[in-house]
């Protein structure tokens, strides 16, 4: 369901969806839950667990797995970020919408990361294109600028008797 995506847990969203009749009612909804973590912290393993309804050890396997990266405190305290969160309910819609498994996982999220960094390389070239394109708009308005070979124009009367022939 669209709400373990934007920041709910799965069943808060499946008991409070059905009974929420307009959609402006169950965008309240989702909005109110996405309140969960509105602080730009870091929780730890049992925090997270709980604003999430999973157990820590589905927590520690998506770790193992290399799906989440939590980082580490000197006491080797696993502490997940904003950033991490939003990962997490990523994985957990796959899981529990669409029923994909962990190898799924790991594949959709590498694909999703290549598919992020092939947009900033189009977005940097985009960039690119652009200023060449007005470099040379700006060259093109003075030609001895830009031109790669200097153009000489010399300009040859026109012979009036010609042009007149030339129409008939």
């Amino acid at each position: 369901m669209i709400g373990s995506v934007l920041h709910g847990t799965y069943r808060e969203l499946s008991l409070g969806w059905l009974a929420v009749g307009s959609c402006a009612e169950r965008l309240a909804l989702i909005l109110n839950m996405s309140s969960k973590r509105k602080s730009k912290g870091a929780y730890m393993i049992s925090a997270v667990a709980e604003m999430y309804e999973i157990h820590p050890q589905t927590l520690r396997l998506y770790e193992r797995e290399g799906l989440l990266k939590p980082s580490r405190t000197e006491g080797n305290t696993r502490l997940y970020t904003d950033e991490d969160l939003q990962r997490l309910e990523f994985i957990l819609s796959l899981a529990r919408d669409l029923g994909v498994n962990i190898s799924g996982m790991a594949i959709i999220l590498q694909m999703r990361e290549r598919m992020e960094e092939m947009q900033h390389q189009i977005q940097e070239f985009v960039q690119y294109i652009q200023k060449e394109v007005l470099a040379r708009a700006t060259a093109a308005a003075d030609p001895s600028k830009g031109a790669i070979v200097p153009l000489r124009r010399t300009l040859v009367p026109a012979d009036s008797s010609k042009r007149k022939d030339s129409t008939r």
